[in-house]
């Protein structure tokens, strides 16, 4: 039995193909993938070949949002047996230096992250991965649901690092997935209101639905100005910077109050024109975020127990066989899906 994998042959190039069923290690359990999504940064990767210093050799598998079902267990595994559903945090830290020692385990220097080169991704049929990366899913919670709990850990975790607190004012910039997982997290934490900025407005409906008080689409509102109106001139207290464009960088300060905080949570990987003088003369915070830490568990939780439904963020479904046309639909269709998921 071989061990189907979508391979990266080339910038934009997909190609299905197979390699072997790797062996299961100690402290390993072999999962059968079952549905994986889409991430930004492997839209990135597919057409540039690469995430700034990080460049691929081909061929390449990529993909970080998984979830499925285990179906061989290694030695010394204790909390997993065959047939259990699983999600899988996609980054395996060293666990010796000393931000891993401090808690800080997303710093480390030498964590091995699923589809962060050279370390293959989860765009396969099946994949063996440390037991302590694994977090069980319990029967009401799907793996569908399951393959969004990464994105979702990127939103709790934003929400959680940037320090909002009950009844602030939050402004969320970009409704694309990971937007949408913020706003859910801040919706979760009781914040006073959310105002959620996009171009479409395919996505600023999905915001509505899952509780953004005010929406705005820049295409037809200047943002600053029906911030500036709505909140009687306060502005934001936390901007979350979530479309990881430029634009939406340069726009943060101007919505953000004194004395606020700017969240720096999409991933802006071309240089961006930027007048701290904009920050300063408001004493504004600016915070910046890697991945996430120690937010794995409480996903789970939260959606277990019914306090968060990822069922608006509804995502496209391609066959594991169409994984080429699943990237392109990604790629050329971001008005009508905020994500693009493969389903084994």
């Amino acid at each position: 039995m071989k061990n189907k994998a979508a391979f990266l042959v080339d910038k934009g190039k997909i190609e299905m193909g197979e390699k072997e069923i790797p062996e299961v290690g100690k402290g390993q359990v072999l999962i059968k993938v079952k549905h994986c999504g889409i991430c930004g940064s492997d839209v990135h990767n597919y057409i540039e070949g690469g995430t700034g210093k990080r460049i691929i050799h081909f061929p390449f598998i990529l993909g970080h949002e998984l979830a499925g079902e285990v179906v061989k267990v290694g030695e010394d595994v204790k909390n997993f047996r065959t047939g259990d559903q699983v999600c899988v945090e996609p980054g395996v830290p060293c666990g010796k230096c000393a931000y891993c020692r401090e808690g800080e385990y997303n710093l480390c220097p030498d964590m091995r992250f699923l589809a962060a080169y050279p370390v293959e991704g989860s765009m396969q049929e099946y994949l063996a991965f440390p037991e302590e990366n694994c977090f069980k899913l319990p029967e009401q919670v799907s793996t569908v649901e399951g393959a969004l709990i990464e994105p979702l850990a990127v939103g709790l975790y934003a929400a959680e690092h940037s320090g909002v607190k009950i009844n602030d004012t939050v402004v969320i910039l970009g409704m694309g997935c990971i937007g949408l997982m913020t706003l859910i997290a801040c919706k979760a934490r009781n914040v006073g209101k959310i105002i959620a900025v996009d171009i479409y407005d395919t996505h600023l409906e999905i915001a509505k639905k899952l509780g953004a008080d005010v929406t705005i689409n820049t295409t037809r509102e200047d943002a600053a100005e029906v911030i500036e109106k709505l909140t009687a001139g306060r502005l934001a207290d936390v901007t979350f910077e979530t479309a990881g464009q430029g634009a939406t960088a340069v726009l943060a300060p101007a919505v953000t109050g004194r004395g606020g905080t700017i969240m720096c949570v999409g991933n802006i990987t071309k240089p961006t024109a930027y007048k701290f003088f904009d920050i300063s003369c408001k004493e504004i915070t600016l915070k910046t975020q890697f991945r996430y830490r120690n937010v794995f568990g409480l996903a789970v939780d939260l959606i277990a127990s019914g306090k968060i439904d990822l069922s608006p963020i509804n995502p496209k479904m391609f066959p594991f066989d169409q994984t080429q046309e699943a990237f392109q639909y990604a790629i050329h269709h971001g008005e009508d899906t905020v994500k693009v998921m493969l389903e084994m």
